[in-house]
């Protein structure tokens, strides 16, 4: 991150002082991360002559904020004070977080319309009264530990978060040594498999880290890490990172760089920021369990979270000097984004998928596919062999309905592992409505591990779920999530009784059986052939959902009592393709088609080896464009 710094920070402050209007009482002008920050004491005259800020913003072509200077701000009791009196109570503001680093306060309500008031009125009002910049958002009906941590600790390390949105500038807006005129990318991880991904993308100037994952079901670091132990990566030189999305494969490995001394932004969108926290604490408990060395420390995933810097979809960001980024919707889990890389004065653009979903779900809307350029697509290819298509949609959810139907009818129980982020919304969803509709028997659901604080981030940010959804939760005031159906198991002891009671459905993590409380729930159900153990996600090479799903009939597994004990799968094994959260064969080769501009190149990752280099081949035979599946290693020079 240390650089050398020239002029541009001169010519900036230089260009702001000519154009801004007098009298409003500047006090600086600082860089904070990829923005410019305006410090004023009269912020409120800036704010309401908003077109003098985005004039002098396309002069500079940087991003600007407007901050109040601390001198002018109200203590924040004071402030709290002012906001309630202003704000009506029928809005019902549930909690109030000041930010001291940047001057924002983050007000919760449960009706948002009517804190903002008439036309953003009360906003106004506020920025008068206090001095501080409010922002306004939906209180979740199911709150979330998750975000209270993250707002709280921000509001205590403000100084260093100060420090490092100011030293993330001077990086982003330095000199440029030389002009950029090649940009090559190495793949450290994630291709021609599916777990730890992390690919880096390289220019004469600069150095970006796209997704830094684990592979969960590897017990064995050379092929669970990144490789970053390689020349081509160089810590020291590390601008940025941006992780797409929350799952561990692809940010599981993040707070590994701030351990060893990384002190560069992340960037990511902000559910994605919640997510990957709540998973990354959730991955260090289950190693330590399990008596496993774990990789860093919960001290290392706070530094991770201080560094984070989150965007909106559609929001241009420069994070290097050659190098502008902005997110699109992935529609893969809540925040999931497609990353879009301009490059250069034009030199070249990079599309990323990660993983995504170009497709209809309940969850999210389908993941978007026009860019303003695209010269090299990076696309996932999880589901990309011959036989990977899934079918429609209301197919799948009657085939789901059948077989648990059939369960309970028999007298059993249905055991459904899921990712506590993306698969477990979605199944909930389906659950809810088919047993309101009685096409699925109404029985308790018990659900268990991470699902229900991931539920509450979910609800956090409903402009980022589908359209159905987010007006259900914004306009008609229902929560599908908390539906009476659902049984949130607060404690392990309550196991005995779900499985010694009827017929039932129970959702508990982990998705691949790795790890979590799926497992002692399997112990206890497998013997009986009344039970059901029924996958709707994808299983990774390695997991023991997949040695399952493969025919395995007897897995070794430690008891209650702490011993190694033999177990029977006696219950049914069956899997319903079509509730993932990725593109099948179908839509990752209409994506190609629909993607505009068409690409010039189109590299293939995320993917076992034969799905790799059979979808490389089909869309060099029918599209006619370039297409690689590199090896994890490999480097490929794009201009």
């Amino acid at each position: 991150m240390q650089r050398r710094i020239e002029k541009p920070y001169e010519e900036i402050r230089n260009c702001i002082l000519e154009n801004i209007p007098s009298g409003i009482g500047i006090t600086r002008i600082e860089y904070e991360g990829p923005r410019i920050a305006i410090y004023t004491k009269k912020p409120e005259v800036l704010l309401g002559q908003s077109y003098v800020v985005a004039d002098i913003a396309g002069m500079i072509k940087k991003r600007i904020v407007v901050r109040a200077d601390p001198s002018v701000r109200l203590p924040e009791e004071e402030a709290e004070r002012r906001i309630k009196e202003i704000i009506p109570k029928e809005a019902g503001i549930s909690a109030i977080f000041f930010d001291p680093a940047t001057g924002e306060v983050t007000i919760e309500a449960k009706k948002p319309s009517l804190a903002l008031g008439k036309e953003g009125a009360n906003v106004q009002e506020i920025i008068k009264a206090t001095r501080w910049s409010p922002k306004i958002v939906k209180a979740s009906p199911i709150p979330s530990k998750t975000i209270t941590q993250i707002r709280h600790y921000m509001c205590s390390m403000s100084r260093e978060r100060e420090r490092i949105m100011r030293e993330v500038g001077e990086a982003v807006f330095r000199t440029p040594v030389v002009e950029t005129k090649n940009v090559r990318v190495t793949f450290l991880g994630g291709s021609m498999e599916v777990g730890r991904s992390a690919i880096l993308v390289q220019t004469d100037e600069s150095s970006v880290l796209l997704d830094c994952g684990v592979n969960p079901a590897s017990t064995n670091p050379r092929d669970g890490f990144p490789r970053l132990n390689v020349p081509e990566f160089d810590l020291d030189r590390l601008d940025a990172v941006v992780i797409t999305h929350a799952h561990l494969d692809h940010s599981g490995f993040l707070p590994f760089l701030y351990k060893y001394g990384y002190d560069g932004p992340v960037y990511c969108s902000m559910p994605t920021l919640s997510l990957m926290t709540l998973l990354q604490l959730d991955y260090l408990q289950v190693l330590e369990s399990e008596g496993r060395v774990t990789p860093y420390s919960k001290a290392d995933i706070r530094d991770a979270v201080l560094h984070a810097i989150t965007l909106r979809f559609n929001e241009v960001t420069d994070i290097a000097p050659d190098i502008r980024l902005t997110l699109h919707n992935a529609g893969h889990i809540l925040g999931s984004s497609i990353v879009h890389l301009h490059i250069g004065r034009g030199l070249h653009n990079i599309v990323y998928t990660g993983d995504f979903k170009f497709g209809y779900t309940r969850l999210l809307r389908p993941a978007a596919s026009t860019f303003p350029r695209v010269e090299t697509l990076i696309m996932e290819s999880t589901y990309g062999a011959p036989e990977d298509v899934m079918p429609p949609r209301r197919s799948v959810e009657e085939e789901f309905a059948r077989v648990v139907n059939q369960t309970l009818k028999d007298g059993g129980k249905v055991l459904i592992p899921v990712p506590a982020v993306g698969r477990a919304q979605e199944i909930m969803v389906v659950l809810d409505e088919y047993m309101r509709r009685g096409e699925i028997a109404e029985v308790p659901v018990y659900v268990e591990g991470m699902i229900e604080e991931a539920n509450g981030i979910h609800m956090a940010y409903p402009t980022y779920l589908s359209q159905e959804l987010k007006n259900k939760i914004l306009y008609e005031d229902q929560n599908p999530f908390e539906s009476e159906y659902f049984v949130f198991v607060k404690q392990p002891d309550q196991r005995f009784e779900i499985v010694e009671g009827g017929p039932c459905v129970i959702l508990a993590t982990s998705g691949m059986m790795v790890g979590g409380p799926v497992l002692d729930y399997f112990r206890q159900l497998a013997p009986d052939k009344r039970n059901t153990l029924l996958f709707v996600t994808y299983q990774v090479n390695g997991s023991l959902g997949r040695r399952i799903q493969s025919g395995l009939r007897q897995v070794s597994m430690v008891n209650s009592e702490g011993r190694v004990e033999v177990v029977d799968v006696n219950m049914r094994v069956e899997t319903v393709e079509g509730f993932t959260g990725h593109s099948d064969r179908a839509q990752l080769i209409n994506y190609v088609r629909k993607i505009s501009p068409t690409p010039r190149r189109v590299v293939l990752c995320h993917g076992e080896p034969r799905k790799c280099l059979n979808m490389a081949m089909t869309i060099s035979r029918m599209m006619k464009l370039t297409c690689r599946a590199p090896s994890n290693l490999e480097s490929i020079r794009l201009v």
